[in-house]
């Protein structure tokens, strides 16, 4: 009667010894975790240096309610002044603004008033006569909601823009006045301000509450959702195969094999799914009241506990399903979609639009972006 046969190949001491010896055994970790950190500093690194360089149809709003004239020309100085490739200048009404305000279509908005040009015209009346100058308001309406950097970006291009109309426009009006005493000195006072006659504010639209990060909050939250499905499925991979048999378990200086299990790989997988499943759904709830108890706040708690859910079981699933297929390069692959392509082409800390194109190009289909933008809705 023939003998079983081992499940396992016993271990060979001197073949362990050859083996590293070889150059090979060397190498290949070092040349491979290079070439992966190597994308990791240059995905990273080259997303956020030059946001300002990197601009690309960044979206920015003008309000133009002014009844005369000169709000016009305003709009139109600042349409001709920005780039129009680098900006996506659009021209809206204050219903429109808002609403794209609310829903983080436009970073920022300039809104020029109903009585702009009225002001202008009794500006240089009012500023003789007694008591303070009533000059004419341009309100910069900034959106954190759409991401800190982006609001920033946004903020200080518009108010460049309405600054320079702001000497413009000045230039214009002392030119008037001047021509009207017939060209006799302007009196200080009266000068400096016809020189620059326009009041430029700056407004926060529909400012984050406390709790919020500074607006971060959204996108470590999807973060977390993210890793919760990425790590859990690591996790889950190797329990489930130590405990079938299939994969040592280590402990320090010792390893053991259990016994082998006789269950097919796409059982197996099964099993592995239905543990990230109910992963997905814990984890979720468990993310929700850690939040709530740190201070952050939620508007639609059962939205976003079944968004958690359906990100975390999505991304375990995906790269449970890589490990099956591709083993050990599975865990590369994985991390490669969800980390190192992931992270930098999300939108969340620096807008796509401020980011080289390969990276819009990856949030088309990367899990990451589509997340945050869901949880941060």
């Amino acid at each position: 009667m023939s003998q079983p046969q081992p499940r396992h190949a016993e271990p060979d001491p001197e073949a362990g010894v050859k083996a590293t010896r070889t150059v090979r055994f060397w190498v290949v970790p070092i040349v491979i975790t290079l070439a992966v950190l190597s994308a990791l500093a240059g995905l990273y690194l080259g997303g956020i240096l030059k946001p300002t360089s990197n601009l690309r149809h960044f979206p920015i709003a003008v309000v133009n309610e002014d009844a005369g004239p000169v709000g016009k020309q305003v709009l139109n100085g600042v349409v001709l002044a920005l780039n129009q490739d680098k900006f996506d200048i659009r021209l809206l009404s204050r219903e429109q603004a808002l609403h794209q305000l609310d829903t983080a279509q436009v970073y920022g908005a300039a809104v020029i008033p109903p009585d702009f040009s009225s002001k202008l015209r009794d500006l240089p009346q009012s500023a003789a006569g007694p008591g303070t100058a009533n000059r004419p308001v341009i309100t910069v309406l900034t959106n954190p909601r759409a991401g800190t950097l982006g609001s920033n970006i946004a903020g200080q291009t518009l108010t460049k823009a309405m600054s320079r109309a702001d000497h413009q426009v000045g230039e214009r009006l002392t030119a008037q006045v001047s021509a009207q005493t017939g060209g006799a000195p302007l009196p200080g006072a009266l000068s400096l301000l016809l020189g620059s006659p326009i009041e430029i504010q700056s407004a926060v639209h529909d400012a984050l509450p406390d709790g919020t990060g500074n607006g971060l909050s959204a996108f470590y939250y999807s973060l977390l959702l993210l890793l919760a499905g990425f790590t859990g499925s690591i996790v889950v991979s190797t329990l489930v195969d130590s405990m079938l048999g299939y994969a040592p378990a280590e402990f320090g200086p010792v390893y053991r094999f259990a016994e082998q299990v006789k269950i097919s790989r796409f059982r197996t997988l099964l099993i592995k799914w239905t543990l990230m499943t109910v992963l997905a759904l814990l984890t979720s709830a468990i993310y929700m009241a850690i939040a709530k108890a740190l201070g952050m706040p939620f508007q639609h708690c059962l939205r976003l506990w079944l968004y958690g859910v359906f990100a975390i079981a999505a991304v375990g699933v995906t790269s449970t399903s890589l490990i099956a297929v591709l083993g050990t390069l599975g865990l590369l692959v994985s991390m490669l979609i969800f980390v190192i392509l992931g992270l930098p082409s999300a939108g969340a800390t620096v807008p796509l639009e401020a980011t080289p194109s390969f990276f819009t190009w990856l949030a088309k289909f990367e899990p990451m972006h589509q997340v945050f933008l869901g949880t941060r809705a």
